[in-house]
């Protein structure tokens, strides 16, 4: 019987932390798609999330990301719902149906969100393959 290694036990904390903004930006995707879907419903407020000042401090700290030493050299993975809080959006304008979604706003925010997560995963695709050379001597 072998082993089996988890995905977690290769990862350090840039790369935990990756995964962590990596599951932030598809939540945002989730709920600006969700903005999308309900434009003209009336009476519904556009949804956020929230999570990138959470992820700040956490660079620095293990505690914010809840991450629990069991053994010396053994770590749990870190707890990602405190993280990605998901909020109503305040301000916009509010049409006569009491909804404040805006098409404009939800595209752009769909690109960039887009875009900070292709480039996210690029960086941890270029981290990973600097692991692989360094562990296989290439």
């Amino acid at each position: 019987m072998t082993d089996s290694i988890s995905p977690l036990s290769l990862t350090d904390d840039a790369l935990r932390t990756a995964q962590t903004a990596l599951d932030g930006l598809a939540l945002r995707q989730e709920m600006i798609g969700r903005n999308i879907a309900n434009v003209d419903t009336p009476g519904y407020r556009a949804q956020n999330v929230s999570f990138e000042n959470t992820l700040q401090r956490a660079q620095g700290d293990s505690q914010v990301l809840g991450i629990v030493t069991t053994r010396a050299g053994h770590l749990a993975a870190p707890a990602r719902p405190a993280l990605m809080q998901v909020v109503s959006r305040r301000g916009g304008s509010v049409r006569a149906d009491d909804n404040n979604v805006d098409i404009d706003r939800e595209l752009t925010e769909m690109a960039e969100t887009g875009i900070r997560f292709q480039a996210l995963t690029q960086l941890v695709s270029k981290k990973l393959l600097l692991l692989k050379s360094i562990a296989t001597g290439r």
